[in-house]
């Protein structure tokens, strides 16, 4: 599921919505009202759940061939898309539409590399919301090896030192995430509930960053 030529996508679970409207999103850096969408390229990044946590890491020119071997490694492609265990059934059963949206109102934004496109006025579909389908099937076809773990966030440490490009989405959802580990809990009296954080998102500023879409909010 990638869009046509002169054409983004907005990936979500809401099959209802049929006016988007700019809205500031709670996970992404970028504070402006947007309405957000995604190329062709990004486009494999939302081909999860929307709070599912991903960690993805794809070979560039700079990437060297240990690391190549080391992250991606065998069995062909050049992009390796990284779950938890726990999401899989939810990966397997999740329904997931897709908007397609005229790209004429919107711009890239993301640097070095874009990493989305964002529209400051209200946005209509070209049409009904298409469902995506498969997920495990769409990654199949697109060549794109998934990968699941028992924990993400040790996978995620290694792919964001190494010279491979890479993305993180939702990672404050995933198991051995720092907010979740004991010393890195507030302390509270007796009566006090901790507050959790929003989903989060990390980007590499040396190549193409995180992916807004759905993660900082594409609803609406």
């Amino acid at each position: 599921m990638r869009p046509e030529p002169g054409q983004v996508l907005h990936f979500s679970e809401d099959p209802t919505i049929a006016r988007f409207v700019p809205r500031v999103s709670p996970t992404s850096k970028d504070r402006g009202a947007f309405v957000w969408a995604v190329d062709a390229v990004r486009s494999p990044d939302y081909w999860f759940p929307k709070q599912c946590p991903r960690a993805m890491a794809w070979v560039t020119p700079d990437t060297s061939p240990s690391d190549r071997e080391r992250i991606i490694g065998p069995g062909g492609g050049d992009r390796v898309h990284a779950i938890e265990y726990d999401w899989l059934e939810e990966i397997r059963s999740v329904r997931l539409y897709a908007y397609r949206f005229d790209s004429t109102p919107f711009r890239p934004i993301g640097e070095p590399v874009s990493r989305a496109h964002v529209a400051e006025e209200p946005i209509e579909p070209l049409g009904p919301p298409e469902p995506v389908g498969d997920l495990l099937a769409l990654h199949a076809e697109a060549g794109i090896q998934l990968r699941v773990l028992n924990i993400l966030w040790p996978y995620w440490e290694t792919i964001t030192s190494s010279t491979c490009g890479f993305s993180g989405i939702r990672l404050r959802n995933s198991l051995g995430h720092p907010a979740h580990r004991p010393e890195a809990r507030p302390r509270t009296l007796l009566g006090q509930v901790g507050s959790g954080g929003a989903p989060a998102e990390r980007q590499n500023q040396r190549r193409a960053q995180d992916s807004p879409g759905e993660s900082p909010s594409l609803d609406r």
